[in-house]
């Protein structure tokens, strides 16, 4: 599909993307950038899938309890409804939206909007997770955020699940994951 770029030289488009594990800032990154551009006077719509609900129904929360005010969506496609005219675009937890994220995000690029997402690069078994391979490869910036490994304390990178509990999308927080590094997630 065609999509037609803003070439009138009023404002260019681009995509960011704020990755890494668990409790690593991910979501606070994502919020201080949107205040960023809200205090820029820029508009700003934010997006996150309805199933996350652990904090809170509607806005974007951080574990450290920041939010800010967004709109759950079950479908990737509905942003470019609710986007239209926005200067900044923010979404949240990427890695649970269907595959036609990549397709939203390219379009909100080349009709000039800014587009931050924040997602999980990989799940709790280190593979990639979601979407999240593609919105990387397409992504103008890519911020890797790195959180400090509950078991050794060195940087982790890895989401460890500390239940049984297999599949994976399981929605939890300091109760079901941990950060770890490579060596401590590996470790029997």
């Amino acid at each position: 599909m065609f999509i037609e770029p803003n070439i009138s030289g009023e404002r260019r488009g681009w995509i960011e993307v704020i990755c890494g594990s668990m409790f690593s800032g991910k979501t606070e990154e994502l919020i201080r950038r949107l205040k960023r551009a809200k205090i820029a006077n820029l508009k700003v719509e934010i997006f996150k899938p309805a199933i996350d609900v652990r904090y809170d129904e509607t806005n974007v929360v951080s574990h450290d309890a920041n939010a800010i005010q967004s709109t759950p969506i079950d479908n990737s496609q509905t942003i470019l409804l609710l986007a239209e005219g926005v200067d900044v675009v923010g979404i949240d937890e990427a890695q649970f939206f269907d595959d036609q994220i990549i397709h939203v995000c390219e379009v909100l690029a080349l009709r000039g909007t800014r587009v931050i997402v924040a997602g999980l690069d990989m799940d709790y078994l280190g593979r990639p997770f979601g979407q999240m391979p593609y919105l990387l490869s397409i992504a103008d910036y890519i911020t890797k955020l790195h959180a400090i490994c509950m078991r050794c304390g060195n940087i982790a990178n890895v989401s460890y699940r500390k239940t049984e509990q297999e599949g994976q999308v399981l929605i939890g927080e300091k109760e079901t994951y941990e950060p770890r590094c490579r060596i401590c997630a590996n470790e029997k």
